[in-house]
């Protein structure tokens, strides 16, 4: 099921819509994440099309004229495969498969397959291979094309039918296999976390791309691998890390996104229990992209779903290195200054009016303000350490504060 050799870059184009919950700004957003998606999964990206709708065309997603037109683009440039920005229904997908004679893939699924390629350990290929045949099994029918009879009805019975049923059953066989060999896992998995003794742990979490591995690699002195492609780390890594004279586990984790297939939320909610059994989150976040802020809240939405959202959390401001703000002139009446023109120092004020001082700003790559950060986890991990053990608040002085 999985595959993860490396690939030719093949030919794609990309397609959204604007609808009332999602403007022109919003979808460009998501088109350029959608863009980068593609990129990381192996395929360069031709032409971007969108279309303004009320609501998505039951049938084809988009309405027939822009099929037409996408039609006639994908034939004339021989493009390979089509992505859509939001998940398609099985009919959708047999529907536009059968207009543009093409491969059409959804958000969803290039997720799943950057997954596959990314997934190293056993645990995480089991954890990939169990969405991907959750996301397969209705979608079976559109693997049978090249079979004859296929719509069923009177005097259309034949092999085809009794092929897909045989198919369909060997995945839900497959997924319940799956199944059990996760929970296997996850016992083997928490008998592993509880063997870790009482030392405090801590997680990284954050948007996908923001820097969590190379930030692990700077405090914890490991060689974690990192790269500036979407979901470089799939594989949980934990490291025991020492500030100061203050042991602690660190933890990095797989990065959030926004749209993240239900599929994965699911199978990777053992993964997620390194965050969920943490005691102290780090959320990292890339300054430097412009949709920072969406990104918090969607991660905030997903911790919120596993029950993580109330854990003790310092805001990691990473990339300050690249943040620029955009030019702002105060003779131009026409233009009214907003977030995007805020300066750093803007930026610091801003979040520490919100979070109090449980917030840093970094370059983990630069390695900027690092000591500073090593300070505030520090604190941090000391507090509930002291007061998980106070005895050990003895063995454990606080040597950093000292050396102020």
């Amino acid at each position: 099921m999985l595959e993860t050799d490396n690939h030719e870059y093949e030919k794609a184009i990309l397609i959204g819509v604007i609808t009332q919950s999602q403007d022109e700004e919003k979808l460009n957003e998501y088109m350029d994440e959608l863009e980068f998606l593609a990129f990381t999964a192996g395929a360069t990206v031709r032409k971007r099309f969108s279309q303004k709708m009320a609501k998505p065309n039951p049938k084809t997603f988009i309405g027939t004229g822009k099929i037409e037109e996408i039609q006639a683009f994908v034939k004339v440039h021989d493009i390979d495969t089509v992505i859509f920005d939001d998940e398609l229904s099985p009919a959708q997908q047999r529907n536009i498969e059968k207009a543009l004679e093409a491969k059409i893939i959804d958000r969803t699924y290039l997720i799943l397959d950057i997954f596959a390629q990314r997934a190293q350990t056993s645990y995480a290929r089991t954890q990939v291979e169990l969405a991907q045949y959750e996301y397969l099994l209705p979608r079976l029918v559109g693997l049978w094309t090249h079979l004859e009879r296929q719509k069923g009805g009177i005097g259309m019975r034949g092999p085809g039918e009794t092929e897909i049923e045989t198919d369909r059953r060997i995945v839900r066989d497959r997924i319940t296999l799956l199944k059990a060999k996760l929970v296997k896992i996850d016992k083997q998995m928490a008998t592993q976390r509880g063997n870790r003794g009482q030392l405090v742990r801590v997680a990284l979490v954050g948007y996908t791309n923001v820097g969590k591995s190379t930030l692990m690699n700077v405090v914890s002195k490991s060689d974690v691998f990192a790269e500036n492609k979407l979901f470089a780390t799939l594989d949980t890594t934990v490291r025991k890390v020492v500030v100061g004279n203050l042991p602690f586990l660190l933890t990095d984790t797989v990065g959030f996104i926004r749209k993240l297939p239900t599929q994965l939320v699911e199978s990777f909610k053992s993964t997620l229990d390194e965050v969920r059994e943490s005691d102290l989150l780090l959320h990292v976040v890339d300054i430097s992209h412009e949709s920072f802020e969406d990104h918090i809240a969607s991660v905030n939405k997903i911790l919120d779903e596993i029950d993580a959202i109330d854990k003790p959390t310092i805001m990691v401001f990473n990339k300050i290195d690249k943040y620029q703000p955009e030019d702002y002139d105060e003779t131009d009446l026409m233009v009214e200054r907003s977030s995007v023109h805020y300066s750093l120092e803007e930026w610091k004020r801003t979040w520490m009016s919100r979070s109090g001082d449980d917030v840093i700003f970094i370059s983990a790559i630069e390695k900027e303000n690092m000591e500073e950060f090593r300070k505030k986890v520090y604190d941090k991990v000391r507090e509930i350490h002291v007061s998980r053990f106070p005895y050990n608040a003895f063995l454990y002085p606080d040597i950093m504060g000292e050396e102020e």
